[in-house]
Formats: C-alpha cells, structure tokens, sequence
C-alpha cells in the first residue's frame, strides 16, 4: 500500500501505523483519515498480525485537524458535513470495533481530534514528561461529537462531561486519574513500554479470546439486562467451543504454556 501521510508494517506478528506529518504535527484531514482507514482495514484482516500499535514521527502525536482541512470544511453545505463526519465515525468504529488490541503511544501532545484518535484505542500509553490530552473543541465553536460515544464509555459520563465542556487540557498523569490513559512512563523509556505490553498481549493470551471480549464489548453497552445476559451465555458457550479454549484447558491441566 502506498501511503503518503502514515506509514504501515508488520513485523514480529505486531503491525505498527504510524502518522507521518510531523510538519503539520499530524494533523488530521481527508486524506490522513482514508489512509487510516485503509491500514486499520489492512490490519483487520492480515492474520499475521496480532497487535496493532497507532504512534507519530514528531513532537505532537496529533494536534486535531489541520487548519486548511478546517477551512474547506467550513465551506461545506450540511449534506457533505454529514458525508464528511461518517468517514471519521467510520474510522473511530473501525479502531474500537478491530477484533485484536489496539496500543496508541501517545509521546506528545494529543488535542481535539488527536485525542479522539488516542481515545477509540484499547490501551494508552503516555509520556509522563510531554504527553498531554484534550477535547478542546468548544475553544473554537465546535464540539467533540462523534469521541463522546467512545469517551462516555471509556471514563464515564460523569469525568467525559468536565473534560468537553471545559475543554481544558490534562498532563499524563490527570489523564491517567481521570481513567483515560492507561499507562504512563518515562518518555526514554515509552518504547520499551510499548513492546511489552504488545508481547505481554502476544505471548500472554489467546487472540480468539481477545478478539471475542472485544466484540462482546462494542456490543454490550445499550442491551437491556436480560438480552446482554443472553448474548454473554451465548458467547461463553462459543467460547468453549474454539480450539483457543480447548487448548488453553489442556495446557492448564498438564502444566503447559500454549505457544499463542
């Protein structure tokens, strides 16, 4: 695939999507979200791949959209504001939705859409000495539309109502007390950091089982009690039913390791 504002690899079972325009401090626009999208789709499907790492070359991770991005847009009738904001919705759904965990290293500055980018990602690891987080949108006029779906259920409502109605900006560690963050560590050491949780994640667990908890957790919320029940006893009896499962018993038994 031939990409101009990211770049994609797989190697060591972990593909790894990194944005690449540290000139414009990874600002997002049209074109960085169909790449994206198109190595999110490419990750989904590559069986060689387990994990999936989302970093940025340069000193912001993402600082939101980019201002000439901002501009067109704001020429936009409602019809290709909509068209326009299923793409990112799509995107989002597509980070949350992957059946494999998503690890976003977040080194440095992560703002308005940035964050939301960080946010549909399974895990986050910050840098204690310059990552930073925020929904800044009201700043400007506008509001953190399609992340709330995923914050409200990543933080809860609560902690997601201050954070995008101050717009105010959190360092790694309040990010990390506010639940949003799930890792901080030195940024020499971010990563090292990054490697072991994808090879705790490799070697440590079944990817049926990762993908499946995955699935159960886009789709629980919203279901009313005695349909989630019914969905969970569905999924635990499938469960059983993988060669994952079957042989993650048989190794508990024997006192074996399973070479997930």
């Amino acid at each position: 695939m031939e990409f101009s504002r990211i770049a994609y690899a797989v190697a060591d079972r972990r593909a790894t999507i990194t944005l690449r325009r540290p000139e414009k401090r990874n600002a997002l626009d049209d074109e960085m979200i169909r790449e994206l999208t198109a190595a999110f789709t490419a990750a989904a499907k590559d069986a060689s791949a387990k994990v999936v790492s989302l970093k940025a070359e340069g000193p912001a991770f993402c600082a939101g959209a980019d201002l000439e991005y901002v501009q067109r847009i704001a020429a936009y009738d409602l019809e290709q504001n909509r068209v326009d904001s299923h793409r990112l919705a799509h995107l989002y759904r597509l980070i949350y939705e992957i059946r494999k965990p998503v690890i976003a290293v977040v080194h440095g500055p992560a703002l308005a859409g940035g964050c939301g980018l960080a946010s549909v990602c399974d895990f986050i690891i910050a840098s204690r000495e310059q990552a930073r987080f925020g929904y800044t949108e009201v700043h400007i006029g506008f509001i953190p539309a399609l992340v709330m779906v995923f914050l409200v259920k990543r933080i809860g409502e609560g902690r997601a109502r201050e954070l995008v109605l101050r717009g105010n900006v959190l360092n790694a560690e309040e990010a990390h007390a506010a639940g949003l963050v799930s890792m901080v560590v030195p940024h020499a050491g971010i990563a090292a950091a990054e490697s072991a949780l994808a090879e705790e994640l490799l070697t440590g667990n079944s990817p049926t089982s990762m993908a499946m908890c995955k699935e159960m957790l886009a789709k629980l919320h919203g279901m009313n009690f005695l349909d989630a029940l019914d969905f969970a006893a569905n999924m635990n009896a499938t469960a059983r039913m993988t060669t994952d499962c079957k042989q993650g018993i048989e190794a508990f038994l024997t006192k074996t390791k399973v070479p997930w």
